[in-house]
């Protein structure tokens, strides 16, 4: 009788088990899923942890290469995405598309910790569908002990003295802008005249280039193998960190602010998700983090403060207010990217 009394408690006590099992697996499946599509090493990805274990909520990040990369898997509507990082004028085509979804910023409210030099930009006026996450211009990297003169123009790019010591950036935007800066154009024209006189241009400095080069190119000129470089603000960062000769100028003739930001996709099934990401982004602490871990500067003016005060008052990461009044951001080009495409081309063929 008493084995039957300890077997019917033993039979009770292993449902009891059972049931608590089932219930606990229940509350991990019932757990929210936040779907976050970014660039590679583009964050501290010991802060997505962070945010998960605060908010109870699963993070899946996966990354893209560029730019179209992420467009293409998010216009195909296979994806599950709630929140992404595109560049300023993808977000334009974006907008132009209908693929975005509206943010509301009073479950944001770390956005008022954005500079406001960097808010209400052309590419969303209202700032009704991103937020700025990370951001940088284009300049010119330059090995000090190489050279005996200011660089304070896109003119030395084509100097002749400096033959096969020019790193170009293989990018279309990036190389035609700085041509059609030097030519005093618009970094956005639509003009096919202007646009044409820049790929000749390009055509003409080829012979004096070494390479055209992305990643590779901060490391190239750390090792001293160039002179000059057409690179951007957090590459030159990095690069100067590691060699104390090279030096960072935006040049007078102006140049181009680009912008990461953060959007959801149209479709999201986690808004709400999203929203709480983009705030914890935006911490004071959480935005300095991200900003040293990645290289690029930080929009965050409290997450500014916290940096050493050689880095808030370094030109090459923080431009002055006469250098972003001198500046343009990039903008969709509808069909004329046609032509932006067909002119690099021909001169990666030249």
């Amino acid at each position: 009788m008493v084995n039957m009394v300890q077997k019917s408690k033993l039979i009770l006590l292993m449902l009891g088990l059972v049931v608590l099992s089932l219930t606990l697996t229940g509350c991990k499946t019932d757990q929210p899923t936040l779907y976050v599509y970014n660039w590679g090493d583009y964050i501290d990805e010991d802060i997505l942890g962070e945010f998960e274990k605060e908010f109870n909520m699963k993070v899946v990040y996966d990354t893209y290469s560029t730019n179209e990369d992420m467009y293409v898997k998010i216009k195909s509507g296979g994806s599950t995405y709630d929140l992404i990082f595109p560049s300023d004028y993808m977000l334009t085509r974006m907008l132009e598309e209908d693929m975005l979804e509206k943010i509301d910023l009073s479950k944001i409210p770390n956005h008022r910790l954005i500079d406001d030099r960097l808010m209400g930009t052309v590419y969303d006026p209202n700032n009704e569908y991103s937020l700025p996450y990370l951001w940088g211009t284009l300049g010119i990297l330059y090995n000090t002990s190489m050279v005996d003169e200011e660089i304070n123009s896109w003119d030395v790019l084509w100097d002749p003295k400096y033959a096969k010591e020019i790193l170009m950036l293989d990018s279309q935007r990036d190389s035609i802008g700085a041509a059609l800066l030097k030519l005093g154009y618009s970094v956005n024209t639509l003009d096919h005249g202007e646009l044409a006189e820049a790929g000749e241009l390009l055509k003409e400095q080829k012979p004096l280039v070494l390479a055209y080069v992305v990643d590779e190119g901060k490391d190239k000129m750390v090792s001293g193998e160039a002179i000059l470089a057409l690179t951007w603000s957090g590459e030159a960062t990095y690069a100067i960190s590691e060699n104390e000769d090279l030096a960072y100028a935006i040049p007078k003739e102006g140049t181009n602010i680009w912008f990461d930001v953060m959007a959801i996709p149209k479709g999201s099934k986690n808004v709400d998700g999203a929203l709480k990401f983009m705030d914890f982004l935006n911490r004071p602490e959480i935005a300095l983090r991200n900003t040293e871990y990645v290289g690029y500067s930080t929009p965050n003016l409290a997450a500014r403060a916290m940096l050493p005060e050689e880095v808030q008052n370094d030109r090459q990461a923080y431009p002055s207010d006469e250098d972003i009044d001198n500046a343009e951001f990039f903008v969709h080009l509808g069909e004329t990217l046609k032509d932006y495409d067909r002119i690099w081309t021909e001169v990666k063929a030249h």
